[in-house]
């Protein structure tokens, strides 16, 4: 495998930072996770939009232009001989001193990996997920806005944790306020009767690539969806609940806490949803 270094592909086992990188030392940097799709790069215009936005709420700049950006990720998927699978696009501050002051680091980095992709297995999305929510809140919007896809995401990991010693693969994150902002990896919605509704970006929600587009084809067919603050009560209450994510796609859920959702199988409009997002995702992005 060959991976992008600052404007060259390299062997994987090449593929390295300094042990003085402020990605390294301090998780100062921003990243995107981006699907290939049948040769079709998901919405790459959009992924790197959030990525500048990202780079430039911390001060950092992207030493390429979006075109440039654009035709090294595409590059990365041919010389990979890739048509299915993930990209990990990721912008470092660069090498600085030991010190927190970004001034020092006069070179970001850039790094591509583009590789086959590793889901959920196929039983959860026939099956659906049970989750737990974790005691790990996520951190106040006030502090580090969601929006921004850092490469800090220990906040996320340490609630992934939390899943696992419950058994399960992902866990829901309260904001500090008691409502729902977020999985650890993924975006969630939720139907009362026939009232669909997502948490919005000021409850500590990630601007989800995926979230965009689910809400889009939503629209689309009519299905009505709301952004708006929801707890832990609503969530044990619902009548269907999916989740989506660059990697995730759209997975339903099927019991939180101990609550199951619904019937207990898949939903309806999950699994139409479902269908519909893969069939777009093949043709709205960027042919490598």
């Amino acid at each position: 495998m060959k991976v992008y270094m600052n404007g060259e592909f390299v062997d994987a086992a090449d593929a390295k930072v300094s042990v003085f990188d402020h990605g390294l030392l301090y998780g100062d940097g921003v990243f995107e996770g981006i699907r290939l799709y049948d040769g079709c790069v998901f919405k790459l215009d959009e992924h790197l939009e959030r990525l500048e936005h990202s780079a430039k709420a911390i001060l950092l700049n992207i030493p390429l232009t979006r075109a440039e950006l654009s035709e090294a990720v595409c590059e990365a998927c041919r010389v990979n001989n890739l048509k299915d699978g993930y990209i990990r696009l990721v912008v470092t501050r660069g090498v600085g001193s030991l010190g927190l002051s970004h001034k020092s680091c006069k070179n970001p980095g850039i790094i591509i990996i583009a590789d086959k992709i590793s889901l959920y297995p196929e039983e959860f999305y026939e099956k659906g997920l049970r989750i737990v929510t974790s005691a790990t809140r996520r951190i106040n919007p006030a502090a580090l806005p969601p929006m921004v896809k850092s490469l800090n995401y220990l906040n996320n990991i340490m609630a992934k944790a939390d899943a696992g010693l419950a058994g399960c693969l992902e866990a829901i994150m309260l904001n500090d306020q008691g409502y729902v902002a977020e999985c650890t990896g993924d975006n969630i919605f939720l139907r009362h009767k026939d009232r669909w509704a997502t948490p919005p970006f000021h409850a500590g929600a990630l601007k989800g690539i995926t979230r965009g587009a689910v809400l889009d084809i939503m629209n689309d067919e009519g299905i009505q969806a709301v952004e708006t603050n929801l707890t832990r009560y609503e969530v044990w209450t619902a009548d269907e609940i999916f989740l989506t994510g660059t990697a995730a796609e759209i997975i339903p859920v099927v019991d939180v806490d101990g609550r199951t959702i619904g019937t207990g199988l898949p939903g309806d409009t999950t699994t139409r949803l479902r269908a519909l997002f893969q069939t777009r995702a093949r043709t709205d992005g960027t042919r490598i």
